[in-house]
């Protein structure tokens, strides 16, 4: 078992603060992203977990026993960097075995765990080369497979297909998930990426100023985001956001249209609706098209609704010109609401 369990961690950097009372529990074999912006504190607490940065309090467990004390490779981990890492003078098979001659592993079983791992990254008619005659995602591949050969009961990557163009990424990403799967390992991966996120995690834990602001699912993070910054960060584009003022008995004024709400408030608050659920209709938000943006399967509008702009995705058939007012329709079950005080989503 791997659990690994975060328990108040936090981390201060002479006047500054990092990290704020984190606590997380990843499950045994489950593939956790920390998903953030840069210097939101995801490396610094990839790197707690991993013993190369010492928490200022609080305590990391993995598998029921604390570690936080523990030097890295006493803690049964595995860590894949952003830098490949790979060493020039060595073989692909050297590479992946280096660090079981470091622990002194019999040599037989060097070679069946090297063969093991190079063929679940599918580099196993690599082995006799070297680096400098690998490309950069099958040096990648080398890498995540070094981890792997040590069996680890964990294993962590910071940002590992950063330095691939954006076919190999995809390709690795199809392949990452399914190879730590088939190898039983919890797996922590942190990257600012939120496609990379969304198609890896088992769960995502989006970060903010040092915070943990949701963990959940890649769905629920997407669908139910439980903080503005959550649903202004996640989504390609973000959601849309308009002040809504309240009507009375559940009615709530958005850009002068009247709309029902789950929650009765005094003060006003914000509607928030994502651009893929908003609907061409003879009734809603009337919007002033100000781009249009022609994307292959659909059409991204730009539009002003009452002077604040928003972004909406319709069919690539329909015919849309700047100047065009367009009645939009925001799907119900699809609008989330938010206090624009606290931040945090109130329905």
């Amino acid at each position: 078992m791997a659990e690994i369990q975060i328990k108040n961690v936090a981390k201060t950097f002479g006047a500054y603060q990092a990290l704020h009372d984190i606590n997380l529990t990843i499950a045994d074999q489950e593939f956790m992203v920390l998903l953030g912006a840069s210097g939101c504190g995801k490396t610094t607490l990839l790197r707690i977990i991993a013993g190369l940065e010492t928490a200022t309090t609080g305590e990391v467990w993995i598998g029921g026993r604390r570690v936080d004390h523990l030097a890295p490779k006493d803690r049964g981990i595995a860590m894949v960097f952003q830098n490949y890492a790979v060493f020039p003078h060595l073989t692909v098979f050297e590479n992946i075995g280096f660090g079981l001659r470091m622990a002194k592993v019999a040599k037989d079983e060097v070679t069946r765990r090297v063969e093991r791992v190079a063929s679940l990254m599918h580099i196993e008619q690599l082995l006799k080369r070297y680096s400098g005659e690998l490309s950069g995602g099958q040096r990648q591949r080398v890498a995540v497979a070094r981890a792997l050969a040590m069996e680890p009961d964990v294993i962590l990557m910071d940002e590992p297909l950063s330095n691939l163009d954006a076919l190999l990424r995809l390709e690795m990403r199809a392949e990452l998930k399914g190879v730590l799967a088939d190898s039983k390992t919890t797996a922590i991966y942190v990257t600012h990426d939120q496609v990379e996120a969304m198609s890896l995690a088992d769960r995502i834990s989006v970060m903010h100023q040092g915070k943990i602001v949701q963990a959940a699912s890649p769905i629920e993070v997407y669908r139910n985001p439980a903080a503005h910054f959550v649903a202004s960060f996640i989504g390609n584009p973000p959601m849309n956001f308009l002040r809504a003022e309240p009507a009375g008995s559940g009615k709530w004024k958005v850009a002068g249209e009247t709309i029902d709400g789950p929650v009765s408030a005094a003060t006003p608050l914000q509607f928030a609706i994502r651009p893929e659920d908003m609907r061409l209709a003879d009734h809603g938000l009337k919007a002033r098209v100000k781009l249009v943006e022609p994307l292959g399967a659909h059409l991204l509008v730009t539009c002003d609704v009452n002077g604040t702009m928003i972004r909406a995705v319709l069919d690539s058939d329909l015919t849309v010109k700047v100047g065009d007012i367009l009645t939009l329709a925001p799907q119900p079950d699809r609008v989330r609401w938010f206090d624009p005080q606290s931040t945090l989503a109130v329905a």
